[in-house]
């Protein structure tokens, strides 16, 4: 035989060998007919729960397996929050894909696309005036009677309460002093 010949037999065998294996992998068990029956209990269906199955409320005994010195907290520090003017927020059209940054004054209501956007206040550390904005928006969608989103957004982590809607993204930039 070729090399040629030998190649395409040891290929045609291994594709069958192949083919064989994963036919008898299918095979039925013989294990019996599968039945079809009622559920006897509804896992979801609510049932009243035994006083006696509640968790206990003990302070749990200290391990003994703490390792170093124990770390008392004395000094709690608290920001300070001051109230700006307005706020910045970015629109984004996910099926456009247009974006725009609208500046809005407290009380004001924007329009957007089919987007009616409206700012309840911003507010923002005294000490970061550029970072961790948060701004209470109320964001309604022309046609819908109620809102889409009604609710705090933070510039740093605008995942944390976004806007869920198919086709518009809307987070908040920033707040405005001026």
């Amino acid at each position: 035989m070729t090399g040629l010949r030998r190649r395409s037999a040891l290929a045609s065998l291994l594709a069958f060998a192949c083919l064989a294996s994963v036919s008898i992998a299918q095979e039925f068990n013989g294990s019996g007919p599968i039945v079809i029956g009622p559920i006897e209990e509804n896992p979801l269906e609510y049932r009243p729960v035994d006083p006696a199955d509640t968790l206990s409320y003990e302070p749990l005994e200290e391990s003994p397996l703490v390792l170093g010195a124990e770390r008392v907290i004395t000094e709690v520090t608290a920001e300070t929050a001051e109230m700006a003017q307005g706020a910045v927020v970015r629109a984004l059209d996910k099926i456009a894909g247009e974006r725009r940054d609208i500046t809005l004054r407290a009380g004001e209501i924007a329009r957007w696309g089919l987007l009616e956007l409206r700012l309840g206040e911003c507010r923002y550390p005294v000490d970061n005036p550029e970072g961790d904005a948060f701004a209470w928006l109320v964001i309604g969608v022309e046609g819908q009677e109620a809102p889409v989103f009604s609710g705090w957004m933070i510039a740093s982590s605008p995942a944390l309460n976004a806007m869920d809607h198919h086709r518009y993204d809307v987070w908040v930039i920033r707040c405005t002093t001026s």
